[in-house]
């Protein structure tokens, strides 16, 4: 039986944030969360994860003194910082706020945890898109080079090194690891500009969807598979292991698929003449092809990709479907990390 242990997640109220709280405390955790008020119809919302809290606090990350009060009132074992702006077309829009949030935010995490005795370890969550992009046909190891053209990846490249920096040279006492992972789908995504929400949200409203960019190559993830790997890189944490290393979490060379052929595949499943749409028009830079190599993961934590991108896509529809049709989305979600918790790396139960 795992040990109790009290996580605070930084951006709780978030996609990723609210499928690891309630993953983490159907695993009989304690969880605290520290972000900024989600959004409307939220998956934190629909799943009412604030009844499942100890601590939830309303931080912006770059206020510096709020975040460290926060961080010493709630005296975690373990921190996960997920809090972002993570949207490459809104870093255009607004990149100030994006590399505040993103570096300073980062910073004021690592200092407040400094400062807090009580931590035992603590996870940066940065981005695939931390690696400087020349679209190689092959994953993107740990080691090689950081970079960013974009507002958003320049600032999580940023950020993820600052995370180096404090973790060699700081002096810390914390151990602390880095966790790199990429596109994730799944259920209760409401953020805008992601392919899946919109995919979602044309084909419940009976109109065509329009896509732009549909020769990109993304690796789809389901968001359980990324989120399985950071707890398996905090216990490795906890155990003595991993401090001062990053970690890639993608998935399989099976889910590098085009955007375009992701889109027709949803439509498929989610039925009724789902139709998809080419949008011709002009359109911000962003990557044509980014994939990652989780080996080191495989290797050193015994972490495996353990749904398939089929799967990935029927699940993500299955969650949508049931919850539009009056299901509780606890309850939805629930059963999907327990069925997830019974899968072997090959995805078979």
């Amino acid at each position: 039986m795992v040990a109790e242990v009290h996580y605070l997640l930084t951006g709780h109220t978030g996609f990723k944030g609210a499928w690891l709280t309630l993953m983490l405390t159907q695993q009989g955790h304690t969880v605290s969360g520290l972000a900024l008020e989600p959004v409307p119809g939220s998956l934190y919302e629909r799943a009412r994860c604030s009844e499942l809290l100890l601590h939830d606090l309303r931080v912006d990350i770059r206020d510096g003194p709020a975040t460290q009060q926060a961080v010493a009132g709630v005296e975690p074992d373990v921190v996960m910082h997920l809090a972002a702006q993570p949207l490459v077309r809104e870093s255009y829009k607004d990149p100030r706020y994006t590399y505040e949030t993103n570096t300073l935010g980062t910073l004021n995490v690592l200092l407040a945890v400094e400062s807090t005795p009580r931590v035992k370890a603590q996870v940066i969550i940065t981005t695939d898109k931390v690696y400087r992009n020349i679209n190689q046909i092959w994953g993107y190891r740990e080691s090689d080079p950081l970079g960013g053209v974009d507002p958003y990846s320049a600032s999580k490249a940023a950020a993820d090194l600052i995370t180096q920096s404090w973790m060699t040279a700081s002096g810390s006492s914390v151990p602390t690891a880095i966790a790199r992972a990429g596109n994730v789908i799944g259920g209760g995504d409401v953020c805008a500009d992601r392919l899946m929400v919109d995919l979602v949200a044309a084909f419940s409203a009976g109109r065509p969807v329009r896509i732009r960019n549909p020769e990109s190559v993304r690796p789809w993830q389901h968001v359980l598979d990324c989120l399985y790997g950071y707890v398996q890189l905090t216990g490795s944490l906890l155990g003595g292991d991993s401090s001062g290393e990053a970690y890639n979490f993608g998935p399989g060379t099976d889910s590098f698929v085009q955007v375009g052929a992701v889109a027709t595949a949803v439509a498929s499943l989610w039925g009724g003449g789902a139709l998809v749409e080419v949008d011709t028009g002009a359109h911000v830079l962003e990557a044509a092809l980014l994939a990652l190599d989780s080996r080191k993961a495989e290797l050193q934590l015994g972490w495996r990709s353990r749904i398939t991108f089929h799967t990935a896509l029927a699940w993500t529809v299955a969650w949508e479907k049931q919850v539009r049709q009056g299901g509780d989305a606890r309850a939805v979600s629930l059963a999907q990390i327990n069925k997830f918790a019974q899968l072997d790396p090959g995805g078979r139960p």
